[in-house]
């Protein structure tokens, strides 16, 4: 299939799955992501496909809306990417990138490398953090009906993946558990660049909710 037909109808399949997703992970955050990554593919030496279908798809059946299962997302699109007579060596390397985008903790080891991992990997992160990286976080917080802040909960830096999987911590607790990691953990020159300013915006809102949190002007 020619390759702008095949991303216009990954598009359609992704917007049709997506329709009644939580709001911080529906059909416009992958639109972000996506348009995240072809600007960091710009600079990159890079398979654009791979890219643009890993970007796609990365967020198809995210485990923490399907009971935690991690299979259901490359499932998923390796079930539409042979439908779509996409070449195996194609569809392989974006289902290893939906296998290992995941932060999972930050103590997850990926067991596979590649720079259009890197390029998307950093694409969503980037939708994590900045303005609507707190968006995100506080819908998501209201989503699992979470509390805003607690201050006798502590963030937790060190949770293993399960922990992480299964946490209900307060949603401030979340940017230091974390958003505010995701600025060291960017792969590419570009990506790097960007979360520098969304980070100090982050670092920003939270010196202005503490503020307001202990009532001062």
């Amino acid at each position: 299939m020619e390759h702008s037909r095949l991303i216009q109808t990954t598009i359609n399949f992704v917007k049709e799955k997506l329709e009644n997703a939580e709001g911080g992970h529906d059909w416009f955050h992958i639109e972000r992501v996506y348009k995240n990554t072809l600007l960091i593919a710009k600079e990159e030496e890079c398979n654009l496909l791979v890219c643009q279908l890993g970007a796609l798809l990365h967020d198809i059946a995210d485990s923490k809306f399907h009971g935690g299962d991690e299979t259901v997302g490359p499932k998923t699109a390796r079930d539409f990417l042979e439908k779509e007579n996409v070449s195996e060596e194609i569809i392989d390397h974006v289902i290893k990138i939906i296998e290992n985008i995941s932060f999972k903790g930050g103590n997850f080891e990926k067991n596979f490398t590649s720079i259009e991992l890197d390029i998307v990997q950093d694409a969503d992160r980037l939708d994590a953090i900045g303005a609507i990286g707190i968006a995100r976080c506080f819908n998501y917080g209201g989503f699992k009906n979470r509390a805003l802040y607690n201050p006798e909960i502590l963030p937790n830096l060190n949770m293993s993946k399960e922990e992480y999987k299964n946490t209900d911590s307060p949603t401030i607790n979340h940017f230091y558990e974390k958003l505010l990691m995701l600025k060291n953990k960017m792969n590419t020159s570009t990506g790097k660049q960007i979360a520098e300013q969304r980070h100090l915006y982050m670092e920003g809102f939270l010196e202005q909710f503490f503020a307001e949190w202990e009532g001062k002007k």
